[in-house]
């Protein structure tokens, strides 16, 4: 397990495995944004109310914006399961715009210390809800909620204006 440190700009995305699509497909998310541009950003779970209508929409919309911009990789994590972001995705029209990482058990949301107690609400810990925008693999922008959850700063169109 990857020592937990706060992830800022100018760090390398740390080079932990998560899953796509379903559990058994895993690899690791540092080597998908090695090379060239991408983003990264996080929602605190799949069909939630501002996760479902507002964030990862955003990013659907604006997928020709990112293109443009030089970004090759577009890609949306929650802490959750890779057949339920995989469901929301095609849910949402993000098939070949955006893919969707399953952090199952949470491991790289917590080895960059952005982890949200939400066993309360959605019954366990969650991902803050954050954008980032990343070249060969170090951050240039991270764009973190102050609370966590909001929808403000780490919406696509908010993220466009740093790349």
């Amino acid at each position: 397990m990857q020592k937990q440190q706060t992830l800022q700009e100018g760090d390398k995305l740390p080079n932990l495995e998560v899953s796509e699509g379903e559990p058994g497909s895993k690899f690791y998310i540092g080597e998908v944004f090695a090379k060239g541009k991408g983003v990264l950003f996080a929602v605190p779970g799949a069909f939630t109310p501002g996760c479902d209508k507002k964030h990862l929409p955003g990013y659907v919309e604006n997928y020709s914006k990112f293109i443009e911009k030089g970004i090759t990789t577009i890609a949306c994590l929650s802490v959750n399961d890779a057949f339920v972001m995989d469901a929301w995705g095609k849910h949402q029209g993000a098939d070949g715009k955006i893919r969707m990482f399953a952090d199952a058990d949470g491991e790289f949301t917590k080895a960059i210390d952005m982890q949200l107690d939400l066993t309360n609400v959605l019954g366990n810990v969650r991902s803050k809800r954050y954008a980032m925008y990343i070249q060969d693999g170090v951050v240039k922008k991270l764009l973190v909620e102050s609370d966590g959850t909001g929808l403000s700063c780490s919406l696509a169109v908010e993220l466009l204006k740093h790349i």
